[in-house]
């Protein structure tokens, strides 16, 4: 009876471990599914309000738009440093909420250069001992001097969390990660290390690079390029 017992479980938990195994399988193809259906219709409605019958090559046309969708968002990559891009942005900045909802997005925007740039920092912990790690959306110095604006997220939903003014000389910077790398660490509630998700080997913390450092190697690295 024992033995039937033991047989029983063992199925269980292997069935269980076969599940959750597959269901970011299944949820990731589900997702990919849904957006090709939406692809699918407004590709569909496009071509045929300019007369294009597509049944049938729906994916042939759905994957040329998405290609010139890639290389029209890579042209306007290059345009958004230009006087048209901020003779656009004024305007729409006088849109209520514009500035609002483009900050919001671009918390998301992991490509961010200079002082707009993400950093992952890590940062003393609350506790005796420790440390935190945190992001710095930008480079640009607290109302308080020396201080810079460190976020410490919540997880596994990092869209809530506690800011802190943080002294320039207790913030280590964590070069080799991004804002993706961050958001994953704290997706994973902390199943995955950092260094895991990194592929790197645990590092000391005397090797991390101080934030004023940073910013000195910043700053001549800028005057450089002038």
């Amino acid at each position: 009876m024992q033995e039937k017992k033991t047989l029983i479980k063992h199925f269980i938990e292997n069935m269980l471990q076969g599940l959750f195994w597959l269901l970011p399988i299944a949820a990731v193809v589900f997702i990919l599914l849904w957006v090709y259906d939406k692809l699918d219709a407004i590709t569909l409605k496009i071509f045929s309000s300019f007369g294009f019958d597509i049944d049938g090559q729906s994916f042939i046309w759905i994957t040329l738009s998405v290609i010139a969708l890639a290389l029209t968002l890579y042209i306007l990559g290059f345009i958004i440093h230009t006087k048209l891009a901020f003779l656009f942005e004024a305007l729409f900045a006088k849109i209520p909420f514009y500035s609002t909802l483009k900050d919001i997005i671009n918390i998301f925007n992991s490509s961010k250069k200079g002082e707009t740039k993400v950093l992952v920092v890590a940062i003393k912990g609350f506790g005796v001992t420790g440390y935190n790690i945190g992001l710095m959306y930008s480079q640009k110095e607290s109302v308080i001097k020396d201080h810079y604006t460190v976020t410490l997220s919540q997880s596994p939903i990092p869209n809530g969390g506690f800011m802190f003014e943080i002294h320039k000389k207790d913030i280590l910077v964590i070069q080799s990660a991004t804002f993706d790398n961050n958001l994953q660490y704290l997706l994973s509630m902390g199943v995955k290390s950092l260094a895991e998700i990194l592929k790197i080997e645990p590092v000391a913390i005397d090797k991390f690079t101080p934030l004023e450092e940073w910013l000195d190697k910043r700053g001549k690295d800028v005057k450089t390029r002038k």
